[in-house]
């Protein structure tokens, strides 16, 4: 029987297998002889002790707390979830940085987009503080007791920030699909450190754009020197040679652009007879040699042009700056898109829709003058604004009918508008792991609502105590979470109710999984063994009395690198249970004594697609012989991964 591993995925061990394919001849006695691979890397190794770097106390550690695996796992919630059986959307209640751990194996490069809204680090609560050691622990303690502050007076004010970003952003990016994008918002306050680390973690050519965004209409006037309405959110690709790009706006108008452009070098083209001229006369002749310009604009008529009836009548040669080969000014003037000007210019016409680049000004006001408080569906996301602080707020209220619930929340128009410009990209996993009120889910449901998407989210977020002043704890919501999973609910609901005629609502996921942090479902764990990957749990029963075989069935999940909205069909098989996990994809009896007759139900169920993993708990056998046979009468079905735990 192999063991079912206890932890996350190993990244640490991972990176060394990446290296060992690239580079084998530098691995002796499974270490790194690190000077062949400044041999074998060449002018490529910086040596030089003055090497420019970006660094603070604590980065070491921030680093080794990236690559240490988690021991935690996720517990399903289903109380709190919404549609539980059908959803493919996640809440996720824990601290991010365990979180984003435990979904390294079941979402490595799954996600495509990424945005948070992450502390800006004014000096106010600042509740992640994460420990080396033991952090689920660590976790458990920071939520149940009141929040610390990091003050400017705080010697490590920058430090303890940089120390929380940098290995939540190390894992955000494995997440990553190859042409996956992150969207980080930040303030003054932070945002050249966190253009420096992101740029270190996600490679200075991946930098995208920093889009800078008209947050409010008024500013404070609490600043003495200037009064702030802007915030910005740095944009990082993946991989910046596969990005698409962000979309913003499709021009679906007819026009017409110039054929000629002074930068472009010079050449000599062919207009040929039976080009359109919208040349005043309808009859003209042209001598040849004629230069026509204006400005720096110049073209000169090489032969004679002569125009009857409206029409080219003859082929004419023209020098000028071409911007277009003779092929493409063949291929417009046959289509009847090429002609030549009331000044004797030439310009196409184009009438196909094209897609133009997003601005990287989020303006409050858009292109039409109008600013919207509310989201509307449209090709060209720089109409009716992107939102703005009140709107947020304005949002919430409508949504939860009480002021002030909570602060700082993103208006979901500006998410929406963010998401919308992954052009075409409808069918996506979106995470935000410091989801806060759930801005990106609502805006995910709210656009899959306009343009009939399929995309899925994961919220994480730590369920941060409320403190008793506030509005949010006076109405009942006693931490964060609550705020959030209540206003997906909500705002679901309210979109269905306001599109109820729309075609298709009804097939409109406005559900959620709900998964808690905790500790692992399994009694025994050391920390210190050497090969976790071999720690089976042997006992005749390893889990918890506080845990259900469901508990267990998720870390399996997790730690199988199965995502965690895969259909689970429960077989009866007697009074044993058998789960089948991904059509076949793994199938699982944690029952703790179980029977022939489940051995024999099991390849009835295989995939037909991939090899099948099986599992067992260890308890669930009456003998090491009982065992053996099993796997024996498995292997004769080609079923060769067949674990315990």
């Amino acid at each position: 029987m192999l063991g079912l591993a206890g932890e996350s995925l190993n990244l640490k061990e991972y990176n060394l297998e990446k290296m060992k394919e690239l580079f084998p001849e530098v691995f002796e006695e499974g270490k790194i002889d690190f000077d062949k691979l400044r041999l074998i890397l060449g002018d490529e190794v910086e040596d030089n002790e003055e090497r420019y770097e970006f660094t603070w106390h604590g980065k070491n550690n921030a680093i080794r707390i990236a690559q240490t695996p988690s021991t935690g796992t996720l517990i399903p919630d289903k109380e709190s979830s919404k549609n539980w059986d059908d959803t493919e959307n996640i809440y996720i209640e824990g601290d991010n940085l365990e979180v984003l751990k435990l979904l390294q194996k079941s979402y490595f490069g799954k996600v495509k987009m990424i945005y948070i809204d992450p502390p800006y680090n004014t000096g106010d609560d600042f509740v992640y503080h994460d420990n080396f050691r033991d952090n689920i622990a660590n976790y458990k303690e920071i939520t149940n007791q009141s929040t610390r502050a990091n003050p400017e007076t705080n010697g490590r004010y920058h430090t303890d920030w940089l120390n929380m970003m940098y290995p939540r952003l190390k894992l955000a990016r494995n997440l990553l699909s190859e042409d996956g994008v992150i969207f980080i918002s930040i303030d003054d306050n932070e945002v050249e450190n966190l253009k420096k680390i992101a740029n270190e973690i996600m490679g200075e050519e991946n930098f995208i754009c920093q889009l800078v965004w008209e947050k409010k209409k008024k500013g404070a006037f609490l600043n003495k020197h200037f009064i702030n309405i802007k915030e910005y959110i740095l944009v990082f690709a993946k991989s910046s040679s596969i990005f698409a790009g962000l979309f913003g706006e499709i021009n679906e108008r007819s026009e017409t652009y110039p054929c000629i452009k002074t930068t472009n070098a010079r050449g000599i083209r062919t207009i040929k007879s039976g080009t359109i001229s919208k040349y005043k006369d309808k009859d003209y002749t042209l001598p040849p040699n004629t230069r026509i310009s204006s400005g720096n604009m110049e073209l000169i008529y090489l032969d004679e042009l002569v125009i009857k009836n409206g029409y080219i009548e003859k082929d004419v040669r023209i020098d000028s700056n071409w911007i277009y080969t003779q092929e493409s000014l063949d291929k417009f003037s046959k289509e009847g898109l090429l002609y030549i000007t009331q000044d004797l210019y030439v310009r196409r016409v184009v009438e196909d829709d094209r897609i133009k680049k997003l601005k990287d000004l989020l303006l409050r006001v858009g292109v039409n003058n109008i600013s919207s408080s509310q989201y509307i569906y449209n090709n060209n996301l720089n109409e009716n604004g992107w939102g703005t602080n009140e709107d947020a707020n304005l949002e919430l209220h409508n949504i939860f009918g009480i002021q002030y619930l909570f602060d700082f929340s993103k208006p979901s128009k500006l998410i929406s508008k963010l998401i919308q410009s992954l052009y075409g990209e409808k069918d996506i996993i979106i995470l935000d792991f410091f989801s806060g009120s759930s801005t990106t889910a609502h805006a995910t449901i709210q656009l899959n609502c306009m343009d009939n998407g399929k995309r899925k989210f994961i919220m994480v977020q730590l369920p941060e105590k409320t403190k008793e002043d506030t509005e949010a704890y006076k109405a009942g919501y006693k931490n964060i979470c609550e705020i959030g999973k209540e206003r997906i609910r909500r705002a679901g609901d309210k979109i269905v109710s306001e599109n109820k005629d729309k075609e298709g609502i009804e097939n409109l996921d406005i559900g959620f999984k709900v998964f808690k942090l905790d500790s692992s479902n399994l009694k025994s764990w050391d920390s210190s063994i050497d090969n976790l990957e071999q720690n089976l749990l042997d006992m005749e029963s390893n889990l918890k009395k506080d845990r259900t075989n469901e508990d267990l069935l998720y870390e399996i999940l997790l730690k199988s690198g199965v995502e965690l909205t895969a259909k689970i069909e429960e077989i009866k098989v007697g009074y044993n249970t058998l789960y089948n996990i991904g059509q076949g994809a793994l199938l699982a009896c944690l029952d703790d004594k179980i029977t022939q007759d489940v051995i024999d139900e099991i390849p009835k169920h295989r995939s037909p697609f991939m090899d099948t993993k099986v599992i067992f708990k260890e308890a669930g056998f009456m003998s090491d012989a009982a065992k053996i046979n099993a796997v024996q009468n498995l292997k004769q079905f080609k079923i060769e991964d067949v674990r315990s735990v």
